[in-house]
């Protein structure tokens, strides 16, 4: 199995709400320029995340996107599931009931389940103390508005 770019970007832009801006929402341009996103790329991640409900927006000068719940409920099996879909490692698999193909499908489709279920054990709070572990900076907040 491979995730594609879109959903590691999009697991790359949950962790940086979670990391970087916890509790206030963070614009595309920050989130771009810390994860090295192409902006139009993550707009469309963001719109799959917001359809799903796990970031929401906000309008206006402290604008941008935040997340939905905390880190510690929101986990890396949610994001994927949102921009992947669910994992079928048996899809397109059409071959008729009896086959030997029906049992591979089968432990294709239980594998599909554990590897789900082992994303659903991550949360975004754990890779946030991960990187703390690592040394990851913390980026600083830029809570001015200057208005001329």
């Amino acid at each position: 199995m491979k995730l594609s770019n879109k959903g590691r970007y999009g697991l790359q832009a949950v962790f940086d709400l979670a990391y970087h801006t916890p509790g206030r929402a963070a614009q595309i341009k920050e989130i771009c320029d810390r994860q090295g996103i192409p902006a139009r790329f993550l707009e469309q991640v963001f719109r799959d995340l917001k359809r799903a409900g796990l970031v929401r927006s906000k309008r206006g000068p402290r604008g941008g996107y935040e997340l939905s719940r905390s880190p510690a409920e929101l986990r890396v099996g949610d994001v994927v599931r949102a921009i992947e879909g669910p994992i079928n490692l048996a899809a397109g698999d059409t071959r008729a009931r009896g086959s030997s193909g029906e049992v591979l499908r089968d432990a294709l489709a239980q594998l599909g389940l554990r590897i789900e279920a082992c994303m659903d054990e991550v949360t975004f709070a754990e890779l946030c103390s991960r990187a703390e572990k690592l040394g990851l900076a913390r980026t600083v907040a830029n809570r001015y508005v200057y208005a001329i």
